[in-house]
C-alpha cells in the first residue's frame, strides 16, 4: 500500500494568520495567497491602494502588535518600525494588529 507523502508545510510567512483591527476589535483571517489589503476591502474597510506590489507606499498602515514580514520596497527601516504595506506584507506570527 502506497501512502502519499505529506504535503510540505508552508513557510511560516506563507501560513494563515489573524489580522486584528485595534480600534474595532474586528478579527479577520488572512489565508495563504491573500493580501491584507484584499481581506480588509472584502470586509468593507477602505484601504487606499495603487500599485499593490509594495512599491508606492499608498497602502502603508500603522501596525501596533505582532511581527510583520515586510515585503515592500518603499518603506524605510524607520517607517517599517511603525507601518506596514498591507498590499504585500505577511505576518511572522499568528496575529498582526493594525491601528484600524
Amino acid at each position: 500500500m502506497h501512502t502519499p507523502a505529506p504535503a510540505a508545510a508552508l513557510p511560516a510567512t506563507e501560513q494563515a494568520f489573524e489580522l486584528v483591527l485595534a480600534r474595532s476589535q474586528i478579527r479577520l483571517p488572512v489565508e495563504p495567497g491573500e493580501s491584507m489589503a484584499d481581506v480588509l476591502q472584502l470586509a468593507g474597510i477602505a484601504i487606499d491602494t495603487l500599485c499593490e506590489q509594495g512599491v508606492c507606499g499608498t497602502c502603508a498602515t500603522r501596525w501596533l502588535a505582532g511581527a510583520p514580514d515586510h515585503r515592500d520596497s518603499c518603506l524605510s527601516a524607520e517607517e517599517q518600525a511603525t507601518h506596514v504595506a498591507v498590499c504585500c506584507a505577511r505576518s511572522h506570527g499568528p496575529t498582526l494588529t493594525l491601528d484600524l
